[in-house]
């Protein structure tokens, strides 16, 4: 089939070389969001996808909006029979979702109906699922609402942050969408409707969910740290100002610590939660660099009874 591949951050790579090297289709043009201030001079810079696809010498379109008639007017040109897309960024309206004969068709980083909306890996990861996956549909007007072609599985790991389960299923999911292209192709897979029974929202992370609420149990505290990582940033407040907290681990052996109340040894700090201790082991303190949590409790000189969070 001729494609138009849709996508923007560094997840949609490896979904985009899978499908530029299956051999079996036409990855005429890629669409993403323009170029993006980064970096400490703000410049702009293309997205991963832009990168990769203008190293392979394909097409790369970058409409401000994709309701604009001029990319809408390419996209016709272009004439694909089928669009995959991977956490592109934007809303398609309908007069882009009718143009590929074989209509647009999402990997999505959850088990559908579970997990719909921008950050389906945080949420499962904050909720405490023992098992996610990806699943490849075909789009609908409605948020990650249309019928299903495939699903993989992936089992979350007890120290995984969002980062690590992301990467994995990119990967599992780029095999995913190549074999649900060359399904459509075949004629031979049939897009099966979500059931009714399931559905879960996973809207976008905000800064103040991935603040940490130390009268929380262990546990929740883990799953927020873990989820927000590596963004937003799980974070605190120590001495007014905002703590990153970058890495940290239960620890069930302590229970003597209030909650927030941090304890700091030579080459170990605790904190305190609603239940038992956790162990903080990277933290990165406001315009500084990610450092270990015991050379920083030592920089800062921890007083007894010194809380987080206040």
């Amino acid at each position: 089939m001729k494609l138009v591949f849709a996508g923007t951050p560094e997840v949609a790579v490896p979904a985009l070389d899978a499908l530029l090297a299956s051999g079996r289709h036409e990855v005429a043009a890629v669409v993403t969001r323009p170029d993006a201030p980064a970096g400490r001079g703000r410049r702009l810079v293309a997205s991963p996808v832009a990168e990769r696809a203008a190293d392979a010498g394909v097409e790369v379109l970058k409409p401000g909006r994709p309701q604009d008639e001029e990319f809408l007017a390419r996209l016709r040109e272009i004439a694909p029979d089928c669009c995959p897309v991977v956490a592109y960024g934007a809303l398609l309206p309908k007069a882009a979702l009718d143009v590929p004969a074989r209509g647009w068709v999402n990997l999505h980083f959850s088990l559908l109906p579970a997990w719909r909306g921008a950050a389906p890996v945080q949420h499962a990861l904050m909720a405490g699922d023992e098992v996610t996956g990806a699943s490849t549909f075909l789009i609908e007007e409605g948020l990650d609402s249309g019928p299903v072609y495939g699903v993989v599985t992936e089992e979350i790991r007890p120290t995984d942050t969002s980062g690590d389960l992301l990467t994995r299923l990119a990967f599992a999911g780029a095999g995913l969408l190549a074999a649900t292209m060359d399904g459509i192709e075949d004629g031979m897979l049939e897009a099966v409707p979500q059931p009714v029974e399931g559905v879960t929202l996973a809207p976008k992370i905000t800064v103040e969910d991935a603040r940490v609420d130390w009268t929380a149990p262990a546990l929740r505290v883990d799953r927020v740290v873990r989820g927000c990582t590596p963004a937003p940033g799980a974070w605190t407040l120590f001495r007014g100002e905002r703590l990153k907290l970058v890495q940290a681990a239960p620890a069930p052996g302590r229970t003597d610590l209030a909650p927030g109340e941090l304890s700091a040894g030579r080459h170990d700090v605790h904190v305190g939660t609603g239940s038992h201790a956790v162990e903080l082991l990277w933290v990165q303190a406001q315009g500084k660099k990610p450092m270990r949590a015991a050379d920083w409790a030592r920089g800062v000189r921890i007083a007894p009874g010194e809380r987080l969070g206040a």
